[in-house]
């Protein structure tokens, strides 16, 4: 071994021994912090009936200081078209006969106990019982609704793996874009055929799952292959850290947006991952309603991905430099060759 090749062998052995530790942490960090952070910030809840007994609950529900969001409607089918419009997690309806709690267990397991179990406490207390109707509950395939949050993972893995093989197949331009979006496509499809039609997991419009589920991974596998192109390989880590480590972590999907510390669920909405699961969730269980917003997040990653792998195409074929023709060498005349 050569005196160069020694140091540069050591310098490369300390920055893997350095860095993955960093990585750990980093994983970590993104992961464990938010999960263990979590509690209701500002999460919409409802509270309908008459005006006297509706301001107490409100102000009841209202010592949980910054916990809870209060829309006030009318009457229960006010409240619950706004469960099922995904207006609120869920809603107190006072009656006669004391109040009554409207969940949607399918927009988040997580929160539909939480509201459980702050309304129904003090009536427990009290010796008493507060009457739940899951408004919006999963199917029966998947009963507490584990399977979307649980495949958003791999959503986000074939993205990234589509994305990263179309440049490594070497693909530019158009045909890298053609690509992603036919690639996509068919994932959709398999999405779809697995998670409706095999495990009944998912319950609205087959098609429109597909196409959530198409959406997302083209999302994600244009924002790799789009930062790769412009970028080179610091895009496959920038794409890395805004998909599968930071959308997941702060999708909100295994609990709620709301739930997580104050401004990570906002982003993670407007992030690939998180987008699609609401997207996909509104699909799924509340035919479509509040998925325009996801939808558009979605849109316009892929459009800004598909335009930035057609735009680093071009750039790439404007500066290449033409191959030169060889030069044809004279023949030497008979004088020369004496």
């Amino acid at each position: 071994m050569s005196a160069a090749t020694a140091p540069t062998a050591g310098r490369k052995t300390l920055a893997v021994i350095l860095l993955v530790p960093v990585l750990a942490s980093l994983l970590l960090w993104t992961f464990a912090w938010p999960a263990a952070r979590t509690a209701p910030r500002d999460l919409p809840v409802g509270v309908a009936g008459p005006a006297a007994a509706a301001d107490g609950l409100a102000r009841e529900l209202g010592r949980h200081e910054g916990a809870f969001e209060i829309h006030r409607y009318e009457d229960a089918a006010a409240a619950r078209s706004a469960v099922e419009a995904r207006e609120v997690y869920g809603a107190v309806v006072v009656t006669p006969a004391g109040p009554e709690l409207l969940t949607a267990s399918a927009g988040s397991p997580v929160v539909a106990g939480l509201l459980r179990e702050a309304v129904t406490a003090g009536a427990a207390a009290e010796g008493r019982t507060v009457p739940v109707t899951d408004v919006v509950a999963p199917p029966a395939g998947d009963p507490r609704g584990t399977v979307l949050g649980a495949g958003l993972l791999p959503l986000a893995i074939a993205g990234a793996a589509t994305g990263v093989a179309t440049l490594l197949l070497g693909l530019r331009g158009t045909r890298a874009a053609t690509a992603l979006a036919g690639a996509a496509a068919l994932a959709g499809l398999a999405g779809a055929a697995l998670t409706h039609s095999w495990l009944g997991a998912l319950a609205g419009d087959w098609w429109a799952e597909a196409g959530v589920l198409a959406l997302t991974v083209l999302a994600i596998g244009a924002t790799f292959a789009g930062l790769a192109a412009l970028l080179g390989k610091p895009g496959f880590g920038l794409a890395a850290v805004l998909t599968v480590l930071a959308g997941n972590a702060f999708s909100g999907m295994s609990s709620a947006p709301e739930l997580l510390p104050t401004g990570l669920g906002l982003l993670g909405q407007w992030l690939p991952p998180g987008a699609g699961g609401q997207a996909l969730r509104s699909v799924a269980y509340f035919d479509g309603a509040a998925a325009g917003g996801p939808v558009l997040v979605l849109s316009l990653w892929a459009a800004a991905g598909l335009a930035a792998v057609v735009l680093g195409g071009r750039r790439r074929g404007a500066g290449a430099e033409p191959v030169p023709a060889p030069t044809a060498v004279p023949a030497p005349t008979p004088a020369a060759a004496g």
